[in-house]
């Protein structure tokens, strides 16, 4: 049944705790999954959670419960707890990767000192081997939960080491085979294992096409991988082919889903990777960079409409389509640059086709030029006094669009080319640039035709 996080039940839910009243709370949480519990805490004090926590009895779930939160609520709850129960409730049931992003929210001083109270020693292991990878890429990623058997082996023995590892595994997506320097050969399937015939050697039953990811490659390509062919876990390995652990689809699913955050902020003008309950000083360093960008942008176009003051003043009708020409402009440009970056993103476009690209948005701009500008002509042939004002802001529209459309084209590529992120190219950039060749488009045309009709 879906849970739902009410206003009224978080008020009854305060009043209990404020109560302390043991019990009631201890059969409330027992009730609720472990998201929904990370959900409820976001909604608390650091003081309420931590009460709510420690009646946790499922070891399991509270172990759970702290790797559904988010980093703030994870490193501010963190904060609070002793290091005996951060190691004896969290880190002994959970999985190393998660555990190891528990463990790497720590200061330094602190992670030694979990590490050193947690009881399975192999566990602690697994956790030091995952710190030292960086946690944008596959080894940061991966947990060292896996069930492998020995390429040499025979069914019976086989399905018996299964039996022997499984204990340490939530979830079975595929059992790796590997020699006897544990180099990852291929994987064998359980339904193959168990209908084999007595005897069957593991050599010749098992696939050797296996798909797998070294520890150094970035989390993006990772998850970009896993997408192309389905994957639900992917294995990764190192340098010389030894298994190292395997990446499962959740962990992909929260890389995806924070690299789609991360370009949707730089495309809205957000220069670091924010959320609202971040502090003050944070946000406003994380916006005010793209914000003075565009100031500056701004600075400019008005020098640029100086620079034809006597124009405006001879013609000033001009100026009442100066809104509608910059803002065409920008809507085309974000346009064009979006698709462009989406496809960057997800691996549709390769460099080797960017002409191809730049001439299909060349002709798409034109298309929605041409009919923009007829709609545009139509209204001031049939309202507007001047001909020459009709013929110039139609023309003047149909120019900007393919300008900024090619703009917001050609940019992205080519910041993707020089190894910048070309999300960066969208939202305040784009718009930013094509108001000022936007305004410098509008009144050239405007000055040659006014002087033509």
């Amino acid at each position: 049944m879906h849970f739902e996080l009410t206003k009224e039940f978080i008020e009854n839910l305060i009043e209990i705790i404020n109560k302390k009243d043991d019990k009631k709370a201890a059969e409330i949480m027992a009730e609720m999954r472990a998201a929904d519990i990370a959900e409820l805490y976001d909604k608390l004090n650091i003081e309420q959670a931590k009460y709510l926590f420690l009646l946790l009895e499922d070891r399991e779930k509270a172990a759970d419960v702290l790797a559904e939160l988010d980093d703030n609520d994870r490193a501010r709850f963190l904060k609070v707890l002793p290091d005996e129960v951060i190691a004896s409730k969290f880190i002994d049931h959970m999985d190393s990767d998660d555990a190891a992003d528990v463990i790497a929210d720590l200061p330094d001083e602190r992670q030694e000192e979990v590490l050193q109270k947690i009881k399975d020693i192999d566990q602690a292991g697994d956790i030091v081997d995952l710190l030292a990878y960086d946690e944008d890429t596959a080894g940061g990623l991966m947990g060292k939960e896996i069930v492998t058997v020995n390429i040499n082996d025979d069914v019976e023995h086989a399905i018996a080491e299964i039996r022997r590892q499984v204990d340490e595994v939530d979830d079975i997506y595929y059992v790796y085979v590997v020699d006897d320097d544990y180099i990852l050969k291929g994987t064998i399937s359980l339904t193959k294992l168990l209908l084999a015939a007595k005897g069957t050697k593991i050599k010749d039953i098992y696939n050797d096409d296996v798909i797998y990811v070294k520890a150094d490659m970035k989390a993006e390509e990772v998850a970009k991988l896993s997408d192309k062919y389905d994957l639900v876990a992917l294995p990764v390995v190192d340098e010389i082919g030894r298994l190292l652990g395997r990446i499962t689809f959740d962990d992909l699913v929260d890389v995806m889903r924070e690299e789609a955050e991360k370009d949707y902020q730089m495309m809205s003008g957000i220069s670091e990777d924010v959320e609202h309950s971040d502090k003050i000083w944070r946000l406003i360093r994380a916006r005010l960079p793209w914000l003075l960008v565009g100031l500056v942008g701004e600075i400019i176009g008005s020098k640029v409409l100086s620079a034809y003051e006597g124009q405006l003043a001879s013609h000033a009708a001009l100026a009442f389509f100066l809104p509608l020409i910059a803002a065409m402009g920008g809507n085309s440009g974000v346009q064009s640059a979006s698709i462009v970056v989406q496809g960057l993103a997800n691996g549709t476009i390769s460099m080797g086709s960017t002409f191809k690209k730049i001439l299909k948005e060349l002709s798409v701009a034109m298309v929605n030029g041409l009919i923009c500008a007829a709609i545009l002509f139509a209204y001031n042939f049939f309202f507007s006094d001047s001909f020459a004002l009709t013929v110039t802001v139609s023309v003047a529209l149909f120019s900007v669009i393919i300008f900024a459309s090619l703009f917001g084209t050609f940019v992205p590529l080519t910041l993707h080319k020089l190894k910048i992120d070309p999300a960066i190219a969208t939202g305040p950039f784009i718009t930013t640039s094509n108001d000022i060749f936007g305004l410098i488009i509008y009144m050239t045309i405007g000055g040659i035709l006014f002087s033509l009709l």
